[in-house]
């Protein structure tokens, strides 16, 4: 039964370990332009949106472009969130097998 011990110890240090990143990955903030820096996004590590804001001036361009740059901007500031999230996870989960799972 000692390797079921040290697999205990290990899941709660893993537990441990998520919970912290947890709280990291909300703390980040990740900035994201777009439109030549007239669109500015501001995501969470996690990938909780906290602002958007539009250079004035940009407004002033036709819809079509403000709304593709806009668009841009939010699917890159997601894709940006989800790798920056992948990448922690895998810091923390990757030391972490179980016997016979892979």
């Amino acid at each position: 039964m000692a390797g079921l011990g040290k697999l205990v110890k290990q899941a709660e240090k893993m537990k441990r370990g998520l919970d912290a990143l947890q709280q990291q990955l909300e703390a980040k903030q990740l900035e994201i332009t777009s439109g030549g820096g007239a669109v500015k996004i501001v995501v969470t590590g996690s990938g909780k949106f906290l602002s958007l804001a539009l250079d004035p001036e940009f407004l002033k361009e036709d819809a079509k472009i403000v709304s593709a740059a806009v668009l841009a901007a939010v699917q890159d500031a997601a894709k940006q969130a989800k790798e920056h999230h992948e990448a922690e996870m895998q810091k923390i989960t990757g030391a972490f097998q179980m016997p016979g799972m892979f």
